[in-house]
This record gives C-alpha cells, structure tokens and sequence, in this order.
C-alpha cells in the first residue's frame, strides 16, 4: 500500500480541487439565477447549471476526496498530529455548507427560494475562507 500513496494523495488532491471548483461556482450561479426573470429560458438553464454542476462534479468529487482523505489518515495512523483535527472539522463544516448548497439549489429549482443575490454573494466568501484555513493547517502542520 505504501507505493500507492502518493497516487492516492494525488487523486485525492485532484478530487480537492474539482470539489472546490463546484462549491466555488455553485453560489455564483445562485447570483446570477436570482437575477433571472422566473420562469424565463434563462432562469430554466440555471436550473440544469446548477443541477448537473452539484450531481455531476460536486458531490462525486466530495464523496472521492472524503473516502482517499479516510485511505490517507488512516496510512498515517498514529502519525497524525494536532493539526489533522480542526482539519478535519473544517471538511466537516464545507460539507455541511455543500448540503446548504443543495437545499438553495433546490429551492431555485423550485422557485420557493426567498434568498438574495445578495446573499448568494456573501455565502459565497464562506468556502473560500474554509478552504484556506484547511491548506494552512494541511500544508503548514502548525501543531
């Protein structure tokens, strides 16, 4: 198993990115709904934007970088310091923030959604914050 570590730690690494590509764009896409006319052409594209973005890319992606992050801490082992552990609450929080996602993603759909373009812009910043602390805490290991 030890030689395939680093193909496991790249595909999770890759699994990462294209998670965070999804989470990053999915409230954009929000903003821009919102800003639709209901029941337009337009606001109809958002609908199967957003819906393949989350089913297609976002939570496959997630689901795969959860299951190698496990495979990765669990060859660490016992070599897993301080630092793993607000690591591991921070994935836990842009999990929970994708599952918010998808209920927003579902309430535009439904045309039920009382949230702003506004707001869609503010939420936005919470992912990117999340994903910063966790590569300083994965990268730096500061404890």
């Amino acid at each position: 198993m030890a030689d395939l570590y680093p193909w496991i730690k790249a595909t999770h690494v890759i699994a990462v990115i294209a998670w965070m590509a999804g989470i990053l764009y999915l409230p954009r896409l929000f903003v821009y709904h919102v800003q639709a006319p209901k029941d337009s052409d337009q606001a109809r594209t958002f609908v199967v934007m957003e819906k393949k973005l989350m089913h297609m890319i976002t939570v496959p992606a997630a689901t795969l970088a959860w299951i190698l992050g496990f495979i990765l801490a669990a060859q660490l082992g016992p070599g897993l310091n301080y630092w793993f552990y607000p690591k591991l609450f921070l994935v836990i929080a842009m999990t929970i923030f994708m599952f918010a996602a998808e209920r927003w993603r579902r309430d535009l759909a439904a045309g039920t959604s009382t949230h702003s373009a506004r707001f869609f812009k503010r939420v936005n910043e919470v992912p990117t914050v999340i994903m910063i602390l966790i590569v300083l805490l994965a990268v730096a290991k500061p404890f």
